[in-house]
């Protein structure tokens, strides 16, 4: 992969809640180059599975309908958790992460999913806060709520800056922690390949 200049946190997370704001006017679609480009392949994948999940729970639509939104389900995650892999090698790359430190459990790439994902949440939720349609109390809890989701938001930010600052400093380490879904491999699906025997 080519160099890629690494973004301030406050700048992915700016882009996550604009994107989120746009593709609910306009067709989604990541844009972007370097790292900006990973970020929003990730954020588009979870922007598409958001909706596709919200799509699962009808139960008006008849069995074939769920039977779709569970494919696309399986494969936005499946794109989700490719594009994560992908930001933290390029991240590897860039960082060049030290071997003799203490390890993060969570890596970068990890972090800003979990910051894609409040985005989300934080838009459909201040939805909620302001519907004309729903009572004094809703709108009162989901203004709560988005409040808890930005004080997670700001404070994921945080911990990823500090993620990333002390990985600079050499002090603090990650490695690419590969998901290796079975279920989507039909080698490694039981009732997908004992189907072929």
């Amino acid at each position: 992969m080519e160099t890629i200049a690494l973004p301030e946190v406050s700048q992915i997370t700016a882009r996550q809640a604009e994107w989120t704001a746009l593709w609910h006017a306009v067709s989604p679609a990541a844009v972007g180059e370097g790292f900006f480009r990973l970020v929003a392949e990730n954020h588009l994948r979870n922007f598409s599975l958001w909706h596709e999940e919200d799509l699962a729970r009808r139960d008006d639509l008849g069995a074939e309908a769920v039977r779709k939104s569970k494919r696309a389900i399986d494969r936005f995650n499946q794109e989700r958790n490719d594009f994560v892999e992908q930001m933290d090698k390029a991240l590897v790359e860039l960082l060049h992460p030290r071997e003799n430190v203490p390890f993060n459990s969570e890596t970068p790439g990890m972090m800003i999913d979990r910051l894609s994902i409040l985005a989300l949440k934080a838009f459909h939720m201040a939805e909620q806060a302001g519907r004309g349609d729903a009572s004094e109390e809703h709108r009162a809890k989901c203004a709560f709520r988005l409040s808890v989701i930005n004080r997670q938001i700001a404070d994921l930010s945080g911990a990823l800056t500090s993620l990333l600052d002390e990985t600079r400093a050499g002090t603090r380490s990650f490695r690419v922690y590969f998901q290796f879904k079975m279920y989507n491999d039909p080698s490694t699906n039981p009732q997908l390949y004992s189907r072929k025997a």
